[in-house]
């Protein structure tokens, strides 16, 4: 189960992650960009070409679904471990909303800071590695480059925010 969301970002109960697809539910989502130690460059990985949604293609942060009952804060911290297998604190920057024809979520972004080592959740990840900060900045940018749309709009966000 998954908390459920109103459209102005209040948690109005619980709901299957199932039905949340089905029938494309406010949800709320963590979004976490790993850094290097020194911020010159960011960890980029290939989603698995299994996952439910946007399979397949690239994506700067590690994220997911708030389950229910569950803080963006703690849903920050477990997805960064469950995903990258790092577990380094993180520090909340902004919150936003993403939504195109196929979902909707209230999303809270994080930065965590840390040099590796990296262990993929082999369900989620099927690649990773570093990319300098400038590169992604004209990655994101891109249109041909296969990345996550939430996560292009989202990291266009942070990026015009200065973060």
């Amino acid at each position: 189960m998954i908390s459920r969301y109103d459209e102005r970002g209040a948690v109005v109960g619980e709901v299957s992650r199932a039905r949340m697809r089905a029938e494309n539910l406010w949800h709320g989502c963590v979004v976490i960009v790993v850094r290097s130690l020194d911020g010159e460059r960011v960890y980029v990985h290939r989603r698995t070409d299994t996952k439910d949604i946007f399979p397949g293609l690239y994506d700067c942060a590690a994220g997911g679904v708030i389950d229910a009952g569950e803080s963006p804060d703690a849903a920050a911290a477990r997805e960064l471990a469950e995903e990258l297998g790092v577990r380094v604190p993180v520090t909340f920057l902004f919150r936003t909303v993403y939504v195109d024809d196929a979902t909707r979520y209230h999303a809270w972004f994080y930065e965590a800071r840390s040099d590796g080592p990296f262990t993929h959740q082999p369900e989620e990840v099927a690649w990773g590695g570093w990319m300098p900060f400038d590169e992604l900045k004209a990655k994101i940018e891109d249109p041909e480059w296969p990345m996550v749309p939430d996560g292009r709009a989202i990291s266009r966000e942070w990026l015009r925010r200065g973060e």
